[in-house]
């Protein structure tokens, strides 16, 4: 098998990391939805200070391991079996979460799984970080984002480009305090929310 390999991962890895490094400092981070496994390399061996804990459904890992068994620090998790819709998640506290290109391609009832239980998870204070492509007012930001969210829907009709303000007010019902989003290349955000006190 060969390492798999995404070009995407490839041109947004130096953005993303500009902007989570500012919210990953210290503890251990959760990354739902690990995929290919490029991103947790990359972001491991720049975040020394972290625990960088991959995870996935179980058809990725073997992906994702042929990545880390190359990575020389100690500073990067195996993968957790994690399908964010499982009674119980396999960690039970973590200092931050990272996940990337994941709300578009669950259904909404696995998206709301996915916040509730970030927010059980998270300690407060503590931010979660999620990147891809949202609509902002209910309007695409780009004819690319409005193809890509038709060839989404044709595959399976649960997917599809979120609304920015559906994620808040999920985000509000479960702890979560939207902090800013950060336009990034590709017509994507990351969107920074913070697990409150109450």
């Amino acid at each position: 098998m060969e390492k798999p390999f995404s070009q995407a991962c490839e041109n947004n890895k130096q953005a993303i990391l500009a902007v989570i490094r500012t919210y990953f400092e210290t503890g251990t981070i959760l990354e739902i939805g690990s995929g290919t496994g490029q991103h947790a390399v990359y972001f491991a061996d720049k975040l020394p200070n972290v625990f960088w804990q991959t995870s996935d459904q179980d058809m990725y890992h073997a992906g994702i391991n042929l990545w880390l068994k190359d990575y020389q620090n100690n500073n990067l998790g195996s993968p957790l079996s994690l399908d964010v819709n499982q009674d119980t998640w396999p960690i039970a506290e973590v200092s931050g979460i990272y996940s990337a290109n994941t709300a578009h391609i669950m259904d909404w009832s696995s998206v709301c799984r996915m916040f509730y239980k970030n927010s059980q998870i998270l300690k407060p204070g503590d931010y979660f970080c999620l990147y891809g492509p949202v609509n902002i007012d209910g309007q695409y930001t780009s004819e690319s984002n409005h193809s890509f969210d038709l060839q989404l829907r044709q595959r399976d009709s649960g997917m599809g480009i979120r609304n920015l303000e559906d994620l808040q007010a999920l985000a509000s019902e479960n702890q979560l305090e939207f902090v800013t989003k950060h336009a990034m290349p590709a017509n994507n955000y990351t969107m920074v929310w913070r697990r409150t006190h109450s």
